[in-house]
């Protein structure tokens, strides 16, 4: 019996013989478990499945199954033991008219845990008085884990929702609206559905992008089966220790260059670009503004920097806040989501334009993920993410249009943005084969 299948079996039998108003059972694992927590993931067969990996690396987890779900993440609270945390989602635009059909958010308390922290391994299970629905999901652990094979699905159609001609007259409309004072700013975005020749799946797609696309948050989301949202993201919404709060304004967009003296220039216009300079501080003004009910003193980071990805380059901002005592971290989903990142400025004239202009639901996309705890909570923003449902990719990626935006450029941004995902499928990315 292997060490990490020896230690399932004496967390089963800790399980069944905790005490009343023990709530969470950690299981140290003496070694490293040497197995990929993707590859794991795909599989067991307990849903819902969630993927997590920090963004400075540190922490990577699978949670399993479900103790409690939420549609709303503010009473998770009273249940929650010390440690205790949830994992999940709020969506962009769920349960509204336009997108009746997705949730406002998904969160869920799983019933197991897998969890490594820098070299630490353990193994979790939460329980409640019922210990059965936790025992059944523990003796349902597949030991036997195959490596995932290596994404082989080619793409047969693209099509992008809006079209390259529809997008121009998008971009139009929102500068008309920008040129009479409607909004100072609007993030567009693009739905690129990908038709492959067989089906792939998520954890593959994850898998290759965790292995590739570097200081990005990883994570997916699967309810079932056959649907599952994954993304890899440069982007922080927040993280919260205490009454410590960290965040960032990530705008501002540059491709890379084929050589080093080229993405120098690249980087060197970027961060004296006026424009993109002006579209990092709408998004800085607008967090502060948002911070401020909610903290006591904010800190932003001086100087603009830079922030170099494999297809992108972005400029980003830090700032730091000290919080009002009891501030929680769902107050700060509610404050934080959607930035002026993803959404625009202001905040409900941009959402606005987006329901009524955009010929497609977002869903996940531009919201975010993460986890909620009494202690600590972390969200990335859903960006450079994907919808996969069987034998299709649904990618999705937004431009900031502000004064000085031009269609076609913008176009070719979100090009490169899509790339982070699309070049791991495929290398002659054809994203001009469709309008």
């Amino acid at each position: 019996m292997s060490h990490f299948h020896q230690a399932v079996s004496e967390l089963i039998e800790r399980v069944k013989n905790a005490k009343d108003g023990e709530v969470r059972l950690v299981q140290v694992l003496e070694e490293n478990p040497n197995i990929a927590f993707i590859d794991w993931l795909e599989a067991q067969p307990i849903f819902p499945k969630f993927y997590w990996q920090s963004r400075d690396t540190r922490e990577e987890v699978v949670a399993l199954g479900q103790l409690y779900t939420f549609s709303d993440p503010a009473p998770a609270y009273a249940i929650l033991g010390d440690e205790q945390r949830i994992w999940g989602g709020r969506s962009f635009d769920g349960n509204t008219e336009k997108n009746r059909r997705c949730m406002p958010s998904f969160f869920f308390l799983p019933q197991i845990e897998l969890i490594r922290f820098d070299d630490s391994y353990s193994l979790v299970a939460n329980i409640t008085i019922d210990k059965q629905r936790t025992l059944a999901s523990l003796s349902k652990l597949q030991f036997d884990v195959a490596p995932l094979l290596p994404l082989s699905s080619h793409i047969d159609r693209v099509e992008h929702t809006p079209s390259s001609s529809d997008w121009q007259s998008l971009v139009d409309k929102v500068l008309d609206g920008i040129a009479v004072g409607d909004f100072k700013k609007v993030v567009l975005a693009r739905k690129t559905v990908l038709q492959l020749d067989k089906p792939v799946c998520a954890a593959q797609l994850l898998k290759a992008s965790y292995q590739q696309n570097h200081h990005s948050f990883h994570f997916l989301i699967a309810l079932d089966q056959k649907h599952s949202f994954m993304g890899s993201t440069p982007e922080r919404l927040y993280s919260r220790l205490g009454q410590e709060l960290h965040t960032e304004a990530l705008a501002g967009t540059i491709g890379r260059g084929l050589n080093a003296a080229q993405d120098m220039k690249l980087a060197n216009w970027l961060s004296q670009d006026i424009k993109n300079l002006n579209e990092n501080q709408y998004v800085v003004d607008d967090i502060v503004d948002r911070l401020t009910p909610h903290s006591e003193e904010i800190h932003v980071e001086q100087d603009t920097r830079l922030v170099r990805l494999r297809k992108v380059q972005h400029l980003k901002k830090s700032i730091r806040a000290h919080l009002n005592k009891g501030t929680n971290g769902v107050q700060l989903l509610s404050a934080l989501q959607p930035t002026a990142a993803v959404a625009g400025l202001p905040r409900k004239e941009s959402i606005e334009f987006i329901r009524q202009n955009e010929p497609f639901a977002r869903g996940w996309y531009a919201g975010s993920v993460g986890y909620v705890s009494h202690k600590k909570a972390e969200f990335c923003v859903a960006i450079r993410s994907a919808l996969v449902v069987n034998d299709q990719v649904q990618l999705f990626a937004g431009a900031g249009i502000v004064p000085g935006s031009d269609a076609s450029l913008e176009w070719q941004e979100l090009d490169k943005k899509m790339s982070t995902l699309l070049s791991l499928i495929s290398d002659s990315a054809p994203l001009g084969v469709a309008s």
